[in-house]
């Protein structure tokens, strides 16, 4: 059964960092896309970022594009989402995300808030 489980978020000051963790289980990560996505309160679920099957190429929207860092390990089947100088705008639910076996798939999201 695949599952994904987000954690890692929390409150921070603007400027800020933290690392989101999506565990992956049920497939291995290596072998779909994966993506970030985030929804902040009153908006749409919009895409924050994707790394290819296998970690080879990634690609950020451009409101997060030199700020965040997405990654994977595949000896632990984790995707991590590295946010640096975080805004208050950064603020939403983050969730992880893959297309495996035809289907969709979403964790259950890790609230960021960035705050003074």
């Amino acid at each position: 059964q695949v599952q994904l489980v987000e954690s890692g978020g929390g409150l921070v000051q603007p400027g800020g960092s933290l690392r989101l963790s999506c565990a992956a289980s049920g497939f291995a990560i290596s072998t779909y896309d994966m993506s970030w996505y985030r929804q902040a309160p009153g908006k749409e679920r919009e895409l924050v970022a994707t790394i290819t099957s296998g970690g080879t190429s990634t690609s950020y929207k451009d409101p997060v594009k030199g700020r965040f860092t997405i990654s994977s390990d595949k000896a632990k089947n984790t995707m991590y989402l590295q946010m640096n100088s975080l805004k208050p705008e950064d603020t939403a639910v983050y969730y992880c995300a893959t297309v495996a076996r035809g289907r969709d798939y979403w964790g259950q999201g890790t609230q960021v808030t960035v705050s003074s």
